[in-house]
């Protein structure tokens, strides 16, 4: 059972698919970043100062300057900003693995495409022209 293991785990495909997870969750960081820092500034400037990160509901009844302090102090709220940001994050995302498929299947389609290279020639071919080269020479 170990050895099947070491095998399944050797294999490349899960090898790829690992990397890919690595660079997926790396990507993840930069992706939460641009709207975070990036893309929501603007829209909230936009839209009157709101900060999205900040935009809830609270189910408690209590006044809470801040999604934070109501964190803090345990009530139950509804996250809409978080929500807003989490949706934004994952159509960027969405959008970017959109355009590296596409450019992938752009590749794909060039290399299906690309004139095939003649096969070599059979064994009884090249003995062939070896003879008729030899009486050209001879000639």
């Amino acid at each position: 059972m170990l050895q099947e293991f070491k095998e399944f785990a050797l294999r490349g495909n899960v090898v790829d698919m690992a990397v890919g997870i690595i660079i997926g969750a790396a990507f993840s960081t930069i992706v939460k970043s641009l709207v975070d820092d990036v893309i929501m500034p603007p829209i909230g400037l936009l839209t009157g100062g709101v900060d999205f990160s900040n935009l809830y509901i609270n189910l408690s009844g209590g006044g809470y300057q801040s999604l934070a302090q109501a964190r803090e102090a345990g009530a139950a709220t509804i996250n809409i900003g978080l929500f807003i940001n989490a949706v934004i994050s994952f159509i960027i995302v969405a959008f970017a693995l959109f355009l590296a498929i596409k450019a992938m299947n752009q590749l794909r389609r060039k290399e299906d495409e690309a004139p095939e290279t003649e096969p070599a020639p059979s064994r009884e071919v090249q003995l062939l022209e070896e003879i008729r080269d030899a009486l050209v020479k001879r000639s």
